[in-house]
């Protein structure tokens, strides 16, 4: 007891000198991103960094501490892939902890040994690494870019999977980190979705699968480049990320919208499908009406020669939006390399930012 009291009037004593008054820490603004599956490096920098740049202008100054989490993204040892390695130690540790006070990630929490920076950039300029065997052309990045040229099998995992027999629904949720259900809309129930179809050379690696219910799996691209695939996911997520909310308690619904969200899908109507393609053309990977009032023959007999290469059907393609709208992309492509156009190319990496809903 007696400590105790000498404990208190210590205290008391320390407090009453303004010299040594410590300062009431200031409180942090919590960042929090979780890549998802669906995400490679381009989308998922993008969005990381406009949730650092939106809080240094609505909370200017304040400390940040990031927490950056990680679904799916394995390689073929089990560690993570590419994009999540490039995520975590070049973007998040190198280039982004400056802006923080704390970085965490899947590894380990990082302090910011220096004052926390607040000059963060209003846009983010992304590079990608030389090709060794075109240095001249970084658009060709190995690793990054799709060889529209070849046309090749472009799965996730480079080894061969032996699995003869799809994972379980658990296995694929588990992979992926959430529940079992749409990856796009959270509905169910759910069905296992080749990201690369088997009848293309697709594996049942769990890495190769999705958890899509029967109307996004029957709007889900079939072609050979698993990464267009996932970019597809990311852009239905996006767009019909209203219907998410359906079942959700009212005042769930309400704090969404006060937060800038939807919470009712959007009726985009029955849409000729034509026009459906020309709408995923513009919105999935950014043609502009000009790109379509340049439309000639070349461009439809390389679409075609895409489709007979890149899905094996050919004429008999099933008639799916997201399948004609990347062959329509992929051929296009094609054309300008091959005529040497040195203004921006589509990329491999389409949209990357807020998607505006019509």
């Amino acid at each position: 007891m007696p400590k105790k009291k000498q404990r208190s009037r210590k205290s008391q004593k320390a407090s009453s000198s303004g010299s040594s008054r410590r300062p009431a820490q200031e409180r942090a603004v919590l960042l929090y991103h979780d890549m998802a599956v669906y995400e490679n490096f381009e989308r998922c920098a993008r969005r990381v960094f406009e949730v650092l740049r939106n809080a240094e202008r609505q909370m200017p100054g304040k400390p940040r501490h990031l927490f950056l989490r990680v679904q799916g993204h394995r390689n073929d040892a089990g560690g993570f892939d590419h994009d999540a390695m490039e995520i975590i130690r070049n973007f998040a540790m190198e280039f982004l902890l400056p802006y923080l006070t704390q970085l965490t990630t899947p590894f380990h929490t990082l302090g910011n040994n220096h004052p926390q920076r607040n000059d963060v950039p209003d846009e983010l300029q992304i590079s990608y690494p030389e090709n060794p065997e075109n240095p001249e052309n970084s658009q060709e990045g190995a690793g990054f870019w799709y060889d529209v040229d070849l046309l090749p099998l472009r799965p996730r995992g480079s080894t061969e999977n032996a699995r003869k027999t799809a994972p379980k629904l658990a296995a694929i949720a588990d992979y992926l980190g959430m529940d079992p259900a749409c990856l796009v809309c959270w509905g169910t129930p759910v069905e296992r979705a080749h990201a690369v179809p088997s009848s293309l050379g697709g594996s049942m690696d769990v890495r190769n699968f999705a958890l899509l219910c029967p109307d996004h799996h029957r709007q889900a691209p079939d072609i050979a480049d698993a990464e267009a695939f996932w970019a597809w996911v990311d852009y239905a997520e996006i767009r019909d990320s209203g219907s998410k909310w359906n079942g959700a308690a009212p005042e769930v619904q309400e704090w969404v919208r006060a937060h800038g969200g939807r919470t009712e899908p959007k009726d985009r109507g029955e849409m000729e499908f034509l026009a459906a393609v020309r709408f995923e053309l513009q919105h999935l990977y950014g043609w502009a009406d000009a790109d379509f009032e340049g439309m000639s023959w070349d461009l439809l007999q390389e679409y075609h020669q895409v489709l007979d290469a890149a899905t094996g059907r050919h004429f008999g393609v099933e008639k799916k939006v997201a399948t004609h709208a990347w062959a329509y992309h992929i051929a296009r492509r094609r054309l300008a390399k091959r005529r040497g156009e040195t203004g921006p190319m589509p990329s491999d990496h389409p949209w990357t930012g807020i998607w505006p809903v019509p």
